[in-house]
């Protein structure tokens, strides 16, 4: 009997162990509660991400100088576009970025030094580095069609955009929305 007795736990060992087991189970409740929220978190970050405001990468020196080639940049989803904003779209599964020359209605003309007016004024377009007249067959004075909008690179000898018939007017359905804040390098963090 006094042999049974020693080999039965005291109650200091009991509390410690009870104390043990109690600790452990409240740490895994606590590490799945913590991955839980962080995989919530992470779902809702990358709903936002993809449904209201996009983070893309620049590709390509079409828009350079305002963008450079590899700036992380955030698109605002929205629908109602002015001359000068620039706006993502989809052009043969590729996401481009361009300036917003006009809209649905505009009358564009390019000349051969590189002026482009809009309705018969020319526009005022401080970010360009120079004026050029690019790759250009569609014929012009050009009409934007409905729900479309105008686009041009900013790096206007290079690129190719609505002046060209591969590109052409883009349909409001393609385009993703504007670009409105560049989150990379850090050096040129700030609203675009």
């Amino acid at each position: 009997m006094e042999q049974n007795k020693r080999d039965l736990p005291s109650s200091e060992q009991i509390s410690t162990e009870l104390r043990r087991v109690k600790y452990e189970r409240e740490y895994f409740r606590m590490f799945a509660s913590t991955v839980s929220s962080l995989i919530v978190v992470a779902a809702v970050a990358v709903l936002i991400s993809m449904l209201a405001l996009p983070v893309l990468r620049v590709t390509g020196t079409s828009m350079m100088p305002t963008m450079e080639n590899d700036e992380l940049i955030i698109c605002s989803k929205r629908s109602n576009f002015e001359t000068g904003d620039i706006v993502a779209f989809y052009l043969n599964n590729k996401i481009l970025l361009k300036r917003v020359i006009g809209t649905a209605g505009d009358w564009i003309d390019v000349t051969e030094d590189g002026t482009v007016y809009v309705n018969n004024a020319p526009i005022d377009e401080p970010y360009l580095m120079e004026k050029a007249y690019g790759i250009c067959d569609i014929s012009l004075p050009y009409q934007v069609p409905d729900n479309c909008i105008f686009v041009m690179g900013d790096n206007r000898a290079v690129s190719v955009d609505s002046r060209s018939s591969s590109v052409g007017s883009i349909s409001d359905e393609f385009v993703i929305g504007k670009v409105i804040l560049r989150l990379f390098p850090f050096n040129r963090l700030g609203l675009v």
